[in-house]
């Protein structure tokens, strides 16, 4: 199928753009159900959706005539979720109307408000904003929607998700009743088909690529992680796959911002783009990403809405997606325009179900492998200069040639090789060492004086020698004084040590201390992080930690040395309850002891007596 039944002003301006063959949403979009009719349309982004939905509102603003009048009221009106789409959007309508004689105007938030209002009075034929800041000039008269022909949603889904709904809800009574009404979506779940259900009139439905096999043009992998590891999977993802862009996802500002300067700091030319950035960071970081001199840029959800980054063919996604949704959103941002990409999703070991929950309902088949390691890494860097070595002599020189000649004169070639090789590894980040996921402590039977673990919980204790060199004891100054229990304590461990909860063996929870064990693979990283107070935990600075002798955990059971030891797990009964033998007490009748307060050892006395 091609562009031939577009409209003839808008065609002039696709040919000129090298625009052949439509993608399947254009193509459906220029189908002859589709004219005239409201529109419910789902596709992925990077689709060509913008285009699609440019030239689906071309017969209501052109009609019959090759160009647009005089600009006034606007004729069609865009709503987009974030200013960058926004801007994005408004770029390719610009050239797509150029030809008619078009002009479209944006109007977001975080530009100047009395140039967008003059911009506005001054009078166009589209306009392109986010739902609040359209809402603004709705209510400041600065806008006039009376001779609207078309309203578009664009990504309507995200919209909702932002908490827009009551903004897009007054802009759209604000429309003309016999308007157009389109709503692009990745998807379309229960809110989206109702907002479609109250403002649109028997839409024709649109299922663009197939829903049920979302960004064919995507390859998925996930990888299990230790979680403190994350930033170093990222590191030797960025190496392994040495793409001109990636885009790595956080989902929150300090996640963005404690990746960026680990990446920065490893020698990474990355960006980063987070709510907390002013307009004018915003525009220098997109800038440096356009123009190549940042290849990586770390994003959160809503900041990366938008970004039409080049040659994007990696997407890593470090904090897992909070739905699928989020997942394909983000995703998306790579496979655009009939190219390949990849999306990784780094895993937590322990969240690994709930990954597997998540790309079930998104219908995405991700395929399941280690993240790279440090040696796979170095052998890829070996071939990769190889080629190069290889491309680059097809092109030298006579004077590099002779340059070459008068090196193998005074050196030879492995000395030659060897600084290549050198000064080659010098401007790349080096791969980091990962832990190896998978492998849990063999389960080990209970010791003496063991506090019980809370109900389902997966730890067990360490044996001796388990974990490389031995577990440790330390103690806390936390007790049963001060309501210590295992379910909160080992949050805390973890948090404070910065490790995980398989390198916590047993817990003994005493009158006024705790100990607990540490693996010996783990102790290194957790008395460091003790030391350094790198550890995420900031509000518990009152607790302290106290390395023990050894065999600490076996000469004192974490009780006071005052008072009955507490009792074992045997000694126990199935309530809980402690069932060893109690000294008889003292009792007249052999029966219970009596109350306080009561009449023992007399007959109870008769009412009236």
């Amino acid at each position: 199928m091609s562009f031939s039944s577009a409209h003839p002003s808008l065609l002039t301006a696709l040919t000129a753009r090298g625009y052949s063959t439509p993608t399947p949403v254009q193509a459906a979009i220029l189908e002859e159900r589709a004219a005239g009719h409201d529109l419910l349309v789902s596709a992925q982004t990077g689709s060509g959706k913008t285009v699609a939905f440019g030239l689906a509102i071309a017969p209501d603003l052109l009609g019959d005539a090759a160009k647009l009048g005089a600009p006034g009221a606007p004729r069609a009106l865009v709503i987009a979720p974030t200013r960058e789409l926004a801007l994005q959007v408004q770029r390719e309508l610009a050239w797509l109307y150029a030809a008619a004689g078009g002009r479209v105007i944006s109007c977001v938030g975080g530009m100047d408000i009395r140039r967008e209002q003059r911009e506005l009075y001054a009078g166009a034929h589209i306009v392109v904003g986010t739902p609040g800041r359209l809402r603004d000039h709705l209510e400041h008269g600065a806008i006039d929607l009376s001779a609207l022909a078309a309203v578009v949603l664009d990504e309507a889904d995200e919209m909702l998700d932002l908490g827009f709904k009551e903004e897009l809800e007054v802009l759209l009574q604000a429309a003309p009743s016999e308007r157009r009404t389109l709503m692009f979506s990745a998807t379309i779940p229960r809110p989206i088909a109702a907002l479609a259900k109250q403002y649109q009139k028997h839409a024709v439905r649109i299922a663009a690529d197939g829903e049920a096999q979302p960004h064919g043009d995507i390859e998925y992998r996930a990888m299990a992680i230790v979680p403190r590891e994350r930033d170093l999977a990222v590191v030797n993802l960025l190496r392994w796959f040495e793409v001109p862009g990636a885009l790595v996802f956080c989902a929150t500002r300090d996640g963005v911002t404690h990746l960026a300067a680990n990446l920065a700091e490893r020698g990474f030319a990355v960006a980063g783009l987070s709510g907390e950035l002013s307009q004018a960071e915003r525009n220098r970081a997109l800038s440096a990403l356009r123009d190549g001199r940042a290849k990586v840029c770390v994003a959160t959800d809503v900041a990366a809405r938008g970004l039409d980054l080049p040659d994007l063919g990696l997407v890593i996604h470090a904090d897992l997606p909070r739905d699928k949704a989020m997942l394909l959103h983000r995703s998306g941002r790579t496979g655009r325009a009939g190219k390949k990409g990849v999306a990784v999703v780094l895993v937590p070991a322990p969240a690994r179900m709930h990954a597997e929950r998540l790309f079930g309902m998104a219908g995405v088949q991700a395929q399941w492998m280690p993240p790279p390691a440090a040696e796979e890494i170095v052998g890829r860097d070996r071939a990769r200069l190889a080629d190069e070595i290889v491309a680059l002599a097809k092109d030298a020189g006579d004077d590099e040639r002779a340059a070459a000649a008068a090196l193998l004169a005074v050196r030879t070639p492995d000395e030659i090789a060897a600084a290549l090789v050198r000064l080659h590894r010098a401007q790349l980040p080096a791969p980091e060492e990962l832990t190896v996921v998978g492998a849990r402590p063999a389960r080990a039977p209970r010791r003496d004086g063991d506090e019980p673990r809370a109900k389902g919980a997966p730890f067990v204790p360490l044996a001796r020698g388990e974990g490389g060199g031995g577990a440790v004891w330390y103690r806390m100054n936390l007790g049963r004084m001060n309501n210590a229990d295992p379910r909160w304590l080992i949050p805390l461990i973890c948090a404070r040590g910065d490790v995980t909860k398989d390198a916590i063996g047993a817990i003994r929870v005493g009158q006024r201390e705790s100990r607990f064990e540490i693996a010996g693979g783990a102790v290194a990283g957790f008395e460091a992080a003790l030391a350094a107070g790198t550890g995420t935990d900031r509000r518990n600075k009152n607790v302290k930690f106290e390395r023990l002798a050894e065999g600490g955990g076996d000469d004192d059971r974490g009780g006071s040395p005052r008072g009955p030891r507490p009792p074992r797990r045997d000694d126990r009964d199935a309530r809980g309850h402690d069932d060893r033998p109690r000294p008889p007490r003292r009792d007249d009748r052999g029966g219970p002891p009596p109350r306080k307060g009561s009449f023992a050892g007399k007959p109870r006395p008769r009412p009236g007596s």
